[in-house]
Formats: C-alpha cells, structure tokens, sequence
C-alpha cells in the first residue's frame, strides 16, 4: 500500500459502513484522518466504526433528507472540528428492469438516493469547506453512468447526473482550493449484489476486459489520492477504473 498522507484531515464518507464505503474509510485511517462514517444503518456504521479504530465515528444520516444532512454537518463539525473531504458513496441499485417495467416509485427512489443525496450533501458542506479555503470532494459514479446499463436505466442515469454534478461544481469552484471529482468504477462484489439478477451480474462481468471486478481496496486507493493535497490541479474530472471497459 503507497503512503498517502492525510495527517490532520477530517473525513466524511456517506455509506460508510460496509462496501466501497468502508473501504475507503479504512484507507483514509490508515493515512492519518479522522472519519465520520455517514450510514442509515446507524447499529452495522457503528460496528464498522468499531472495528476500524478510534480515528473513525458513526452517524445516522439519510443523504436524500435536507434537515438531516444539515444535522449531521453540524454535529460532525462539533466532533471533527471540520471537514476537509467529503465522499459521496451512498447508493443503491435498484430494480433490474426495463424502462417501461419500471416502477415510477423505484425510479424516484433510485434518483432520490443516488443524485439529490449528493447534490444536497455538496450543497451543505461546501460552504463550510469555502470559508476554511479548503476541500477535497470525491464523488462514487458508476462506469454504468458513461455507458448506460439495459435493465438498470435508473441506475444509470442516477451516475450520469452525478458525473455532471462533479463537472458543474467542479467548475464553479475552481477558484477555491477545492477540488471535486468522480470515479466511475466497475461493479465490485458488495451487498449491492444483493440487489442485482445473477443474468445483470454475469453481463456486468462479461464488459470487463481484465475478467474480474474490482477490488474495493483498489478504489480506496484512487478516491485517497484525489482526496490529497496532491490532486491539486485536477478538477470537475472523471477518473476510471473499470479494468478497461471504458473507452473514453
């Protein structure tokens, strides 16, 4: 594991306690940061919490809930001290089906967590991070944003927003030393599975040229390196790790 340093930041991840999520916050421990965890599951964020140390604290937030994010900003600032990174990794998703066997309800629930959740997490900590004149905002897309994914068009449209959410913010704040980015990974073997056909699985799998999923430590380390001091000149971009499925 290569050294990132983040001594004395304060970290929140949203959808912290398990998946991606966790992955992250245990990298971002291991370099140095104190961690909120951000998870609606309050007792499993909790016991991740636990688990990975004393660097890292639990908080029962729903991202899409304007008043709870508030909330939880000002109490994780009461705890932290402040928030230098910000991750946006909660998501479910959803359904596998077609666009017209779609549910008008599963589709706004899919939005609902996967986009507004981010856009009203940004829209509560930025100001923050721009009065202290700095911050690292990473937003977790989906390589299904770029491509768009049969059978999971709310899904794939919920990552595409979130791409151009980090386009547009990213440019609105380049003039602060606040950089905001996506990555746009390939599925993972996580309890999001638990939501997919073993059919959407297996075509998942069968775009990926390097014939596995990633590993959620393989994304930790690149949302580590866009949340340091060192992504400084990189903004409103996206990063790929999809073992080359991507082609742009």
């Amino acid at each position: 594991m290569n050294k990132i340093d983040l001594n004395g930041r304060c970290a929140v991840v949203t959808g912290g306690a398990q998946g991606f999520g966790r992955a992250i916050a245990e990298r971002f421990a291991a370099s140095g940061a104190k961690v909120a965890i951000w998870d609606f599951d309050q007792p499993l964020a909790e016991k991740t919490a636990k688990e990975i140390g004393s660097a890292v604290t639990a908080f029962k937030v729903d991202v899409s809930d304007l008043a709870d994010v508030e909330k939880a900003r000002d109490a994780t600032i009461e705890a932290l001290g402040k928030v230098d990174i910000f991750v946006n990794n909660a998501g479910v998703a959803g359904v596998n089906k077609t666009v017209w066997e779609t549910d008008l309800e599963e589709w706004r629930k899919v939005l609902r967590i996967n986009l507004d959740g981010p856009f009203i997490c940004c829209r509560v900590i930025v100001p923050h991070m721009i009065a202290q004149k700095y911050g690292r905002i990473v937003n977790i897309a989906s390589i299904a944003g770029k491509e768009g994914n049969p059978n999971a068009a709310h899904y794939s449209a919920s990552k595409a927003g979130l791409i151009a959410l980090t386009k547009s913010l990213g440019k609105e704040l380049a003039a602060h030393d606040i950089a905001v980015n996506a990555v746009t990974p390939a599925a993972a073997r996580t309890a999001i599975f638990d939501q997919l056909t073993q059919q959407h699985i297996d075509f998942m799998l069968s775009k990926i040229p390097k014939a596995r999923f990633v590993l959620v430590q393989e994304l930790a380390a690149m949302v580590a390196w866009l949340s340091s001091e060192d992504c400084s000149f990189s903004t409103g971009a996206v990063f790929d790790i999809s073992g080359g499925r991507a082609t742009y």
